[in-house]
């Protein structure tokens, strides 16, 4: 029997080597999603040495001012709760207690969310993935302004929480893209003072529109700056470098030459599960656990205690606590700058001294009583200098420095789980505490007792001291 000749179109598929079971099917919408946010393929390298100079300078500043002004949007839109929780507590809106088991619904779903797309963000396009977050959670911050449901409140507020992780972890991929292991310390706390920025201004701004609005605007005004500072951020904001035809930063800086950086180029989950595995990454989470106590303490309860406990007006109280916030952008650009300038880039020892400072100045704020506002003013100044510091260092600094920075989004991821769990539970405990203790007024008016609340934070910094002392000769990793 003859064979019947190809017809064109077959005849066509055969010549270029196809074949119709081998046309692979138009991806689903899920697919093309997920390659959207994945870093880009590497270019075609550069090789006029001027021109990768002028990429790199140029890049490198637009990277820099993108995570750090970005990040400190993300605070913007997050921190505007804790100005409104007196406001809400006066009007009935919620209880104590029922504030307290939303803020536990965000920092649990931070927790999962920023071990989760930490690991993520070691294979992303930090550009799409960061704007992304802060466009979601901005978008919830508006739509909770519009509701006073418990139940919706908390789904709210812990959606808003999931897309708060793709800040944190992401940035420091980013900075350990651009830029070499020499300069992370100082650039490092930098960036971490976008946290004080963000936080700071929140405090006064916020506070000043809710005194004047009501709680509502506590919400909406954030969000909405949030929505248009999403824009800057997508369009300033860059992928790794390599997607440009740029060299890896170890070889721009002339740390590694190309063949070395290839030798050492691990698998990135090779590197990951090394992290999960290794138990000096676990005690600077612990560590870290304990200092986010004491610091999420004083940021969503600082207001309150203040009011209740000292007979501070609101805006008074955000002023006191925002100059821990101020303190602190001194604090996270200089603790950078000394480890790498006096220290040979190791952290341990100036970790001990700003840990003294933190429990002294904890205490000082908590049981010095009230008619004593220098002690307020005193004691959050050195609070919010100390604690940004050790969260700069115990928050992801020094697990970054021992750990393979292909997998930095995973040392971030698994710290911040740490720390999360330990700011969760201070929300959960905390609130608990001050509801168990709180008592009717002749007036019918309640009032919270913070004693038993504030030996607990105490307690907490000094954890936070100790603990570090345990990884002190931590080694690094290549």
């Amino acid at each position: 029997m003859s064979q019947q000749p190809p017809s064109t179109n077959e005849s066509k598929s055969r010549t270029i080597g196809v074949s119709d079971a081998s046309i692979s099917p138009k991806p689903g919408l899920f697919a093309r999603l997920a390659r959207y946010f994945l870093t880009g393929p590497d270019a075609v390298p550069l090789t006029d040495e001027d021109e990768i100079k002028r990429r790199y300078r140029k890049n490198r500043i637009s990277v820099f001012l993108s995570i750090t002004l970005g990040y400190a949007m993300y605070y913007v839109v997050r921190q505007g709760f804790a100005v409104v929780k007196k406001p809400m507590l006066d009007a009935g809106v919620f209880s104590a207690f029922q504030l307290g088991k939303i803020g536990s619904v965000f920092f649990l779903t931070y927790m999962i969310g920023k071990c989760f797309n930490g690991f993520l963000a070691d294979r992303l396009n930090i550009k799409r993935f960061l704007a992304l977050g802060l466009l979601g959670s901005s978008v919830i911050l508006v739509l909770m302004g519009m509701c006073s449901s418990f139940y919706l409140f908390a789904v709210l507020w812990g959606l808003c929480g999931w897309f708060q992780t793709f800040g944190a972890a992401p940035c420091i991929v980013s900075l350990n893209q651009w830029f070499s292991n020499k300069e992370r310390g100082t650039l490092y706390g930098a960036w971490f003072s976008a946290h004080n920025i963000g936080t700071g201004l929140t405090y006064i701004f916020t506070a000043v529109i809710v005194a004047n609005y009501g709680w509502r605007m506590g919400f909406f005004a954030p969000g909405v700056l949030g929505i248009a500072a999403t824009v800057f951020l997508y369009l300033f904001m860059y992928d790794r470098p390599q997607v440009y035809g740029l060299p890896p930063v170890a070889v721009y800086a002339g740390e590694l030459s190309h063949a070395e950086h290839k030798a050492k180029d691990k698998p990135v989950f090779k590197a990951q599960m090394r992290v999960i595995l290794r138990p000096a990454v676990w005690v600077l989470g612990f560590s870290s656990a304990a200092c986010y106590v004491a610091r999420y303490a004083i940021e969503s309860w600082g207001v309150v205690f203040l009011t209740e406990a000292k007979d501070y007006s609101l805006t008074k109280a955000s002023a006191i606590i925002s100059i821990s916030q101020f303190a602190g952008v001194a604090g996270a650009i200089t603790c950078g700058l000394i480890s790498d300038r006096f220290f040979n880039h190791k952290r341990s020892v100036p970790c001990l001294l700003f840990g003294i400072f933190f429990v002294l100045s904890t205490a000082m704020f908590v049981y010095v009583p009230k008619g004593n506002p220098w002690s307020d003013y005193i004691s959050m100044t050195v609070f919010g200098y100390t604690v940004y510091a050790l969260v700069t260092y115990l928050g992801g600094l020094m697990a970054v420095d021992i750990c393979s920075k292909k997998a930095t989004g995973a040392t971030m991821g698994v710290i911040g789980l740490f720390s999360y769990a330990g700011a969760t539970l201070q929300e959960v405990l905390g609130g608990y505490l001050l509801d168990a203790h709180k008592t009717i007024g002749v007036d019918g008016k309640t009032i919270y007792d913070f004693t038993t609340v504030g030996h607990f934070w105490v307690i907490a910094t000094v954890f936070a001291l100790i603990l570090p002392l345990f990884v002190w000769n931590a080694k690094q990793e290549d």
